[in-house]
């Protein structure tokens, strides 16, 4: 193969890989959307900000998706707790911003 071969090959492996790596942003941003809706539900609630059951059901989740998919398992933990992580302290930023703006009670004298 010659060398323009393998320019033109690198150069239409790295298009796809620049598409799917945009579209992974895009996805990223859609659930952030979505779970920044959640943490306004729990802030509004009063619901905190870690529920351990659901994080636990997704890892396990995750992973089979991961193993069905040709994918490290461990290298989808560390993904996904790296979002979680970025999940929970959104969603105690927007409880902490709701609780701020919210209206204080008046007291009557």
């Amino acid at each position: 193969m010659s060398t323009p071969d393998v320019t033109h090959q690198l150069t239409m492996f790295r298009q796809t890989i620049d598409n799917i790596d945009a579209a992974l942003i895009h996805m990223l941003a859609e659930r952030f959307h979505c779970t920044d809706q959640v943490g306004v539900l729990k802030a509004t609630h009063h619901l905190p900000a870690v529920d351990d059951d659901r994080e636990r059901r997704q890892y396990e989740r995750l992973t089979a998706l991961a193993e069905e998919a040709g994918l490290d398992p461990g290298f989808v933990e560390k993904l996904m707790a790296f979002v979680i992580s970025e999940v929970v302290q959104r969603h105690r930023q927007i409880a902490t911003q709701m609780a701020d703006s919210a209206p204080s009670p008046h007291r009557e004298t």
